[in-house]
């Protein structure tokens, strides 16, 4: 977990333990054996706070094009007009830029879309983590009734339809298409699309000037005032849950001043444990100044509002009209290259 770097301070840190979710105070001072607050050369002690994109896996490429062939495939719906595409597009930034996506029938879901580009650096998929792999994710959309609104036994009389298709499964899973083999492909797929050498990785790599001097002191000051506390890892989060509305009574309303709905509830609506109420997967930071509206509720169109939200929340700080700005500006920095196996 990564920390202030020049003075002692307080913060919120989530564990996440076998009997539920706990927070606790922590305190951290610096010591004489960690590396200045402009290293990016981190001590074990910052559990890899920060890291660069690690490479694109090489995966077989038979296998990564048949999945972005079912990424793409209107099939998986009930009335064949709706596919993973339609609600994670891959010419943008990996998400279809709606607050609420459009299903079958015209319906809309229940929470904001996020992107699929680096969600295989997730721990868990969805915002309430109810999915464990992205094989379990890639299942889930087919079958709920605002979204693709079908099921496994008619996608594949769709699919073991097309003998050019089922030729294409034969020869990778030496068997036709299945449930199994269908989201193994496209979870294949999807470990392909990582967002890297972005500005930022670039400069966590040594390059000096990848960045400005706004942008390092908006990292700085990401440290400082305790976003790094959940914000962490090489996606800049994904990597824990966390309370929305730690410093305030969340309860009360949406931050767009709007009632709560049930995909509010977050992680309640998986455990039903109170206090698993209002907490949700740490989103990803990767491409964030691209993948507006932002939260679980798509609430909040602009990233400087977004970043206001969160540090009344989450932080309990009125953060300024200038340190947002330099927020921004080193957010600016985590957007990188759109993956070559995102190409049409």
């Amino acid at each position: 977990m990564l920390v202030s770097s020049k003075s002692a301070w307080s913060g919120l840190a989530l564990i996440v333990a076998a009997g539920g979710v706990l927070f606790a105070n922590w305190r951290w001072s610096p010591s004489e054996d960690l590396p200045p607050p402009d290293s990016v050369a981190f001590s074990a002690r910052t559990a890899d706070a920060v890291l660069p994109l690690p490479p694109v896996p090489d995966l077989p490429t038979d296998k990564v094009a048949l999945g972005k062939s079912l990424f793409r495939d209107p099939r998986l719906s009930h009335d064949n007009t709706i596919s993973c595409a339609s609600c994670h597009d891959l010419s943008t930034a990996g998400h279809d830029k709606r607050r609420f996506s459009v299903g079958v029938g015209g319906l809309l879901g229940g929470v904001n879309a996020p992107s699929v580009f680096n969600a295989a650096l997730n721990f868990v998929q969805f915002w309430d983590g109810r999915a464990a792999s992205l094989e379990e994710q890639a299942a889930g959309p087919v079958h709920n009734p605002r979204e693709m609104a079908s099921n496994w036994p008619e996608v594949l009389v769709k699919l073991n339809a097309d003998d050019a298709l089922v030729r294409r499964f034969e020869l990778i899973y030496r068997q036709r298409p299945s449930a199994e083999n269908i989201v193994d492909a496209i979870a294949t797929f999807e470990r392909t699309l990582l967002t890297v050498n972005s500005p930022f990785d670039r400069y966590l790599r040594g390059d000096q000037q990848a960045i400005d001097a706004d942008a390092k002191a908006g990292f700085r000051l990401f440290k400082d005032v305790g976003c790094a506390s959940c914000h962490q890892g090489a996606n800049f989060g994904g990597n824990m849950f966390q309370r929305f509305g730690v410093m305030i009574d969340y309860s009360r309303g949406r931050p767009d001043g709007k009632p709560l709905a049930e995909a509010d509830l977050g992680r309640f609506n998986v455990t039903h444990r109170e206090e698993d109420r209002y907490v949700f997967k740490v989103p990803g930071l990767r491409n964030v100044a691209l993948t507006a509206p932002y939260f679980h509720d798509g609430s909040v169109a602009r990233l400087e509002d977004a970043v206001a939200v969160m540090g009344r929340s989450q932080l309990g700080r009125e953060l300024s009209a200038e340190e947002i700005r330099r927020l921004v500006a080193f957010l600016d920095t985590l957007s990188g290259e759109r993956p070559a196996t995102a190409a049409p």
